[in-house]
């Protein structure tokens, strides 16, 4: 379903829980919202981060609440920005070392945290697998144009081969937006160098009334940009030969930075609060 404005009061399978695509049968998807859980401010309510410095009863309870609600084991991972790819089993324990992962088992919950990352949640074209992906600049970037989604491509058995890729469904989830994510001209030259069709994501920042920051002769912010990055996976995607995209367009509704009633933002609180929460996204197979 489309995230819909914070005025307005979306559609929930269960209490801080928003729907996440629409999938064939025995397959099911959640992202979670801020609100519905246990912890106190700056990680009010649902904070599912156990690395962020919340109370550790806060977060076992908040993660007991998402297991209650979705009927599903989530596996929580230890994230690091990369491209490590990993198959879930019954007896995975939570803290591996990977940003994506994929299973075939029912009742596992294929689970990525973010907080301005982009999630991206998978399933084959026969519902028989589903996958889930922690998509920040870095991991999605990855090296030499081999990031997490190409790895989860070459590691995936439902992913490995253009018909295979072509049948795949995906939805993005919210992360932070085009309007608010700024980055360096390192960025902006690091993706256009692997894929010259990146420059599209990137948007060169406009000085504004009294900023002292150096401008160019067109009057943008010098080596600063504003980046897209749901444009940057559908590009990648793309690439892949993946097709049935849907979910995050870029638009102010899905922008974790802007969202502040729905969403933890770590870009928004960090400095500001000292620390901020983190939500996830999460599909299984019934």
């Amino acid at each position: 379903m489309p995230i819909t404005p914070e005025t307005s009061q979306p559609s929930s399978p269960a209490p801080g829980l928003l729907e996440a695509g629409d999938w064939p049968a025995g397959v099911q998807a959640a992202f979670t919202s801020r609100s519905a859980g246990l912890s106190r401010p700056p990680f009010d309510e649902w904070n599912l981060g156990d690395h962020v410095g919340d109370s550790p009863q806060a977060v076992a309870g908040n993660r007991a609440l998402l297991q209650q609600r979705l009927g599903a084991r989530p596996v929580f991972l230890r994230q690091v920005h990369g491209t490590e790819v990993l198959e879930l089993r019954t007896d995975s324990p939570d803290g591996l070392e990977a940003d994506a992962c994929w299973t075939a088992e029912p009742g596992l919950a294929c689970t990525v945290m973010v907080a301005d990352c982009l999630p991206l949640l998978l399933c084959a074209a026969d519902g028989t697998s589903v996958a889930a992906v922690h998509a920040g600049w870095r991991g999605l970037l990855g090296l030499g144009g081999r990031g997490v989604l190409e790895v989860l491509c070459e590691r995936w058995p439902a992913a490995r081969t253009g018909a295979q890729r072509a049948g795949l469904r995906v939805w993005l989830g919210p992360c932070i937006g085009p309007q608010a994510f700024e980055v360096g001209a390192e960025v902006r030259r690091a993706y256009t160098e692997s894929d010259p069709a990146a420059a599209s994501a990137f948007t060169a920042l406009p000085v504004q009334a009294g900023q002292a920051e150096r401008s160019d002769r067109d009057g943008h912010r010098e080596g600063k940009w504003l980046a897209d990055l749901p444009g940057l996976a559908r590009l990648r995607l793309s690439r892949l030969g993946i097709r049935l995209i849907e979910g995050n367009d870029g638009s102010p509704d899905w922008c974790t930075v802007s969202q502040s009633s729905r969403f933890f933002s770590h870009r928004r609180d960090a400095a500001r609060l000292g620390s901020t929460g983190r939500m996830a996204a999460s599909i299984w197979l019934d």
